[in-house]
């Protein structure tokens, strides 16, 4: 083992300070909280074991078992001689690792390991984020509720409705003025709702002047108690454009129903240019361009997002000039889970009537090119004082690396987003993170891991803690015994592939 490797009691009393009666009190937040012989903190992932202050929950490894050809050991393997686990396929990850707090204190793990034949540093540590929350992408075009609207768990306010994407309703939950900046209950309901989300539990939302919903991430939403199926295929013009030809000789017409454009197909330039004659049917709203409309109804959970259940209800007017009886007119929605046939009588009047064969293909064709509906959670954190000084004594110089694309951020592991501009705030796709990568302090804060990867030797440049970097071999004798031991996800880049 190399001089500079800490032993397991060392790295343990390098967080907290014992008082009398065997208390410790642990200094890995600003809590301080003080712990008793066989008593856990407030946040329960610190305890106090016979007088010293330890982790409760295991430090978290991944290995490249494919890569390095070998078998995982399962967790609390007898024997452990560190060898078994192949340290160039191994990852350190924040998860378990502990906190740089209160500041000054270098990372828990700095980690040294060889790739392709270039020394890299891994610079592991979990962060205690108060700046942070979830972006919610949910794949629906139902109506959830109007944008600047709250967002409430248990009558709490923790977000807001923003602006929507195409085919989905966003959300944004958390950030530090609901942390923080309101009462405590807030702060505690936002910090637990916020928990429940990165851990990929469901949580239960009700939005003002709108709807509730239940989001979990890679599941389906559930609006008032209905799972969605279906993400639209695209917008009432785009559905009409995608699939006119093949409405050509079965319909006359066909209407388009969509909160946001609605489609009119003998209007729409797509219709004329098939040389659709035009049939004279005028739909509510805005016009925008031919055959294409704004505002036919309210937005709402009923056809294509808006707040209607008789789609009869938006014709506004029947030319008989040029409409004629028995023409043959499509009513649909942008999932194709509404559709209605209807042919115009005498009187011109739109009665229902059976779906023509040909007519019932398409419509289940746009069902079939609509993705199932999803719910994405993505954590957006920032990265502060406490974090980078834990990486390099000049912390500037690691947010222009992380900028420059010299060092590459992880979390638990798993591919982040860099966002452009100052600082170092970072994005993370909740289901590709380890399980249980999560926790929370009761400040209140989210905990969260968060690893740097770079060249040894710009770690230097950096002003890095250069004698606290440990072999990754010496980590493994170390910790190995008590790790948990995941696969690394395949799907994932190598940090120090990327940097070496």
């Amino acid at each position: 083992m190399s001089a500079d490797t800490l032993s397991t009691e060392a790295r343990s009393r390098k967080f907290g300070a014992a008082e009398a009666d065997g208390i410790v009190r642990c200094d890995a937040c600003p809590v301080l909280c003080r712990i008793r012989p066989g008593r856990s903190g407030a946040c329960s992932r610190y305890a106090n074991e016979n007088g010293h202050l330890v982790r409760t929950d295991p430090v978290v490894l991944l290995h490249d078992a494919a890569e390095a050809g070998q078998k995982l050991v399962p967790f609390g393997a007898a024997e452990w001689d560190g060898r078994v686990l192949d340290p160039s396929r191994t990852f350190v990850t924040g998860i378990g690792a502990g906190t740089t707090y209160p500041d000054y204190k270098p990372a828990p793990f700095i980690v040294a390991s060889e790739h392709e034949g270039v020394e890299t540093v891994t610079v592991v540590t979990e962060g205690i984020f108060s700046y942070c929350g979830v972006k919610v992408k949910i794949d629906t075009d139902r109506h959830l509720g109007p944008e600047r609207a709250a967002i409430r768990v248990n009558g709490e306010e923790v977000g807001h409705v923003t602006t929507a994407e195409y085919g989905s309703q966003m959300l944004s939950v958390g950030g530090v003025r609901h942390l923080t900046g309101g009462s405590k209950k807030e702060g505690t309901v936002t910090c637990d709702a916020l928990l429940r989300l990165c851990a990929g539990d469901a949580v239960t939302m009700t939005i003002d002047g709108g709807h509730e919903v239940v989001v979990q991430a890679g599941r389906a939403p559930i609006v008032d108690g209905v799972p969605e199926q279906r993400m639209r295929v695209g917008c009432g013009s785009a559905t009409v454009g995608i699939f006119a030809r093949q409405w050509l000789g079965h319909a006359d017409e066909v209407i388009v129903v969509d909160d946001h454009i609605t489609g009119v197909l003998t209007e729409h330039q797509a219709g004329r240019v098939l040389g659709m004659r035009p049939a004279g049917i005028r739909v509510k709203g805005r016009r925008s361009t031919p055959g294409r409309y704004f505002q036919v109804a309210n937005p709402g959970i009923g056809w294509g997002g808006t707040d209607i259940a008789d789609p009869l209800s938006i014709i506004q007017a029947i030319d008989p000039a040029t409409a004629w009886p028995g023409l043959r007119l499509l009513m649909t929605s942008t999932t194709g889970e509404h559709a209605l046939w209807l042919v115009l009588d005498d009187d011109l009047k739109p009665v229902p009537a059976e779906m023509p064969a040909p007519v019932r293909q398409v419509v289940e064709r746009i069902g079939e090119n609509c993705e199932p509906s999803l719910c994405t959670v993505l954590f957006v954190a920032g990265a502060g004082g406490s974090l980078r000084a834990g990486v390099t004594e000049n912390p500037v110089l690691l947010t222009r690396s992380v900028a420059a694309g010299e060092t590459r951020v992880t979390m638990g592991g798993a591919p982040v987003t860099v966002w452009p501009g100052g600082g170092i705030t970072v994005m993370a796709d909740v289901t590709r993170m380890p399980r249980n990568a999560f926790g929370s302090v009761p400040t209140p804060a989210l905990v969260a891991p968060i690893e740097f990867t770079l060249p040894r030797d710009l770690y230097a440049r950096l002003g890095g803690h250069d004698g606290d970097v440990v072999a990754m071999a010496d980590v493994l004798r170390e910790v190995g015994p008590a790790a948990r031991i995941d696969a690394w996800n395949p799907d994932h880049p190598w940090p120090a592939g990327e940097v070496a």
